[in-house]
């Protein structure tokens, strides 16, 4: 099985071209994969393949030749993936499967328009994040409150006082499952400065990561919220490096780096 291994913001995954539609991901071989001790490792998989042959995605291919089919590091199904999709469009031109500039991208939410800039960094049209309430979780006997935030993946975005640098993010924080019965990535965030935050996140299926794309837009509009404002520019800073969340009032952009790091086989 050929293999690619890329990151974005040190969020990384494995790509795993499939032109004609023929592999087989069970679960168990996904979290094989991604074992960064017996397989390659990685906070998720990237499965490369034609949307036209995908009945899920089918009805996207007008709009965007290749699906990206996530997968989380227990191998089960994501809707989106922020880093992902950007490494994703990363990988496409690399390999001469798109046009450098502008192209979709299929996902299970949607199409995402991804733009790769000259350097290096490539911007994702991420839609418009919907906001349904308020929810909390608990860590280590501390209750924090946020906001629930769709980002095309359910996400509970918490702004606090507690330093997040001192947080103990090894286990699961706990959560409402009847507010998120399919799981929920869980975002810590401090504001630091002027539209600028740090930010840690749980996701759900992969434990902590160095960064979550789209985690950091669910965090950029929980600090507009707290900042009474729905629109503006901010910098959300994640233990892998920085990334630029701009909002609209329409819709939501992500912007980073995106970079192939290796290629080869697995034999697994």
């Amino acid at each position: 099985m050929r293999f690619v291994k890329g990151h974005g913001t040190e969020n990384d995954f494995v790509l795993l071209p499939d032109p004609e539609g023929r592999l087989d991901l069970p679960a168990p071989l996904v979290a094989r994969i991604c074992d960064r001790r017996a397989g390659i490792g990685g906070d998720g998989v990237l499965h490369v393949v034609p949307t036209k042959l995908v009945p899920e995605v089918e009805s996207q291919a007008p709009d965007a030749e290749w699906f990206m089919d996530y997968r989380n590091a227990d191998g089960s199904l994501a809707e989106m993936c922020g880093n992902g999709v950007r490494v994703f469009a990363r990988y496409l031109v690399d390999a001469g499967l798109a046009e450098p500039g502008e192209f979709g991208v299929a996902t299970r939410a949607g199409v995402r328009r991804v733009r790769l800039g000259a350097s290096g960094d490539v911007r994702v049209d991420m839609g418009r994040p919907v906001v349904s309430g308020e929810s909390r979780t608990v860590l280590n006997g501390r209750e924090y409150r946020g906001l629930r935030i769709s980002v095309g993946n359910p996400h509970l975005a918490c702004v606090i006082t507690d330093p997040v640098t001192e947080l103990d993010l090894s286990a699961q924080p706990s959560f409402d499952r009847h507010a998120f019965p399919d799981g929920v990535n869980i975002e810590l965030i401090n504001p630091i400065g002027d539209h600028s935050v740090s930010m840690r996140v749980y996701e759900r299926g992969s434990g902590e990561t160095r960064s979550c794309g789209t985690g950091a837009v669910a965090t950029a509009v929980a600090a507009a919220h707290a900042a009474g404002e729905d629109e503006g520019v901010w910098s959300v800073r994640v233990l892998g490096g920085t990334l630029t969340i701009t909002l609209d009032g329409v819709t939501s952009y992500l912007a980073g780096p995106a970079e192939l790091v290796a290629e080869g086989d697995y034999h697994g």
